[in-house]
């Protein structure tokens, strides 16, 4: 997604072209997208939303309208740090009991059942246990939005400290090449550092 600031300058220029602006940033993955269930943000007037819903519809089965121009973009960078926050500890769980001895798909399976269920491991468990990362959502993008959470996060005041230490982690996966990865190859900077990888730990 574009940053916020980006949006609300696009909204105020597309009058003086006989135009509205929305911005309308969308989760759901690369699967959501495939099957129309993406979840969109949308900032704008209120007006034009209305205008646009029928076409959003086509693609979403979630669909907010969020505020004025450049709230859907803000909306996006929020859902972005839980994202990423999310991977993020799924990636430590694994790791931890891959190394201590448990068959990591188990460990998945009772996360699943509890508390803990998470949509990123529903549709990420594969990367995970397999330890094959084709995108997906590239973690080279991932980074971007985080870029963004971190710097709406300065500007407005609030500190994002888990966000950060994500942040860091996937700048050291894309440092090593790993860019292109899925977003859920953030594993792999964790399976460095405990010296152990989850899809060897699988049973069977």
């Amino acid at each position: 997604p574009s940053a916020p600031g980006t949006a609300r300058t696009w909204a105020a220029r597309a009058p003086a072209a006989g135009a509205e602006a929305l911005d309308a940033p969308v989760s759901g993955g690369d699967k959501g997208a495939i099957a129309g269930t993406l979840s969109i943000m949308v900032g704008g007037s209120v007006a034009a939303f209305e205008r646009a819903h029928p076409i959003l519809e086509v693609m979403g089965a979630t669909i907010v309208h969020c505020g004025p121009a450049g709230a859907g973009q803000v909306v996006k960078v929020c859902n972005q740090v839980v994202v990423g926050v999310v991977i993020e500890a799924v990636s430590e769980a694994l790791v931890l009991g891959a190394k201590a001895g448990v068959d990591p798909s188990r460990i998945a399976d009772v996360l699943q059942g509890g508390l803990a269920a998470t949509k990123v491991l529903e549709m990420r468990r594969d990367n995970f246990l397999t330890g094959s990362f084709d995108p997906g959502f590239r973690i080279r993008l991932h980074l971007k939005d985080l870029k963004n959470a971190l710097e709406l996060g300065r500007d407005a005041g609030v500190a994002l400290p888990a966000a950060a230490a994500v942040e860091q982690l996937m700048r050291a996966a894309d440092a090593n090449g790993r860019g292109e990865y899925d977003h859920s190859g953030l594993v792999t900077v964790l399976e460095v550092l405990a010296v152990n990888k989850v899809c060897d730990a699988v049973e069977g």
